[in-house]
């Protein structure tokens, strides 16, 4: 029987890991850590360099932990050539945070939200027949982008405007079950959102947000989406010939009044200067033979007939 000794020496012994014994980590690279943790600013390499002991390649101890926090979740990156750590580019989204940004309604803005309430469906026309000031554009586009009203369809009139009515997110925002749980005109004197001296005959609609259309409404066409009605108005390309037609015509009255002045100057100058076609009194024409000579040639022969 083998003794105590001998068993343990047929055991096996055991492998050492490397992770036992790890291998001494540079100096400058705990440095360099520390102070590219520390700075809240990314460190140019200068700087560095006049933080680390005497003999120390910076660049090369820059490059090494570099590639010592390249797997990691925060890497080491240059910037405009300075030096810092940032989150790895796909952790990115762990970082995404959402909030909430509460912007507040212009007095014309809730205004026109309490007609399309109260009214609806309405018209822009209607809108501003009610309040009795023009209506603009951005009013209707920032309440249709909050979601709180909606394009309902399209009234049966001439033009055939857009008809609006309310969503859910307005009932939603507004913590109400149906929109007839809105206050009525008892309510809103009660709360002093209404002077007590109301003109005779003034009431508040019952509203109602049944999203069958009326029998003065059509529904919208497959273009009419939210995206179209806040995006800005194109200009037909009909007009475009109108416009080179416009241009043409311009062109030629440029052309006809520098004719006319033409013939103005052209007329000053006939007027006040002597033609240069005709000849000169004178002077006699080079392809004519002179009249003097021939005059002074009979003069000599009539004397010597004579």
């Amino acid at each position: 029987m083998a003794s105590l000794a001998e068993v343990r020496r047929d055991e096996p012994e055991e492998e050492v890991s490397p992770m036992d014994h790890p291998v001494a980590r540079p100096e400058e690279l705990r440095l360099l850590e520390a102070l590219l943790f520390a700075s809240a600013e990314p460190i140019d390499q200068a700087t560095l360099a006049k933080r680390m002991p005497d003999g120390v390649d910076i660049k090369q101890a820059l490059a090494q932990l570099q590639a010592e926090y390249a797997p990691r979740g925060v890497n080491l990156v240059k910037v405009a050539n300075k030096w810092t750590f940032r989150t790895a580019g796909d952790l990115s989204w762990l970082m995404t945070r959402e909030s909430t940004e509460t912007r507040k309604l212009s007095r014309a803005a809730i205004e026109v939200l309490a007609i399309v309430a109260y009214h609806q469906p309405v018209t822009r026309a209607e809108i501003e027949e009610i309040r009795g000031v023009v209506t603009s554009k951005g009013t209707i586009d920032v309440l249709l982008e909050t979601g709180w009203i909606r394009p309902r369809g399209r009234r049966k009139t001439p033009g055939r405007p857009l008809t609006f009515g309310t969503t859910d997110g307005f009932l939603s925002q507004f913590s109400l079950e149906a929109l007839g749980d809105l206050p009525g005109l008892e309510e809103l004197k009660g709360t002093g959102l209404l002077d007590s001296r109301l003109p005779t005959g003034f009431s508040v609609p019952s509203p109602s947000d049944d999203a069958t259309l009326r029998e003065d409404e059509e529904p919208l066409e497959p273009g009419d989406t939210l995206e179209l009605l806040l995006a800005p108005a194109v200009e037909p390309e009909a007009e475009e010939p109108k416009a080179e037609t416009e241009t043409e015509t311009e062109a030629a009255a440029e052309v006809e009044a520098t004719a006319e002045a033409e013939a103005e100057v052209v007329g000053e100058v006939e007027a006040g200067e002597p033609d240069a076609a005709e000849p000169d009194a004178h002077e006699p024409d080079a392809d004519e033979p002179d009249e003097r000579a021939d005059d002074a040639d009979d003069h000599d022969g009539a004397e010597k007939g004579e």
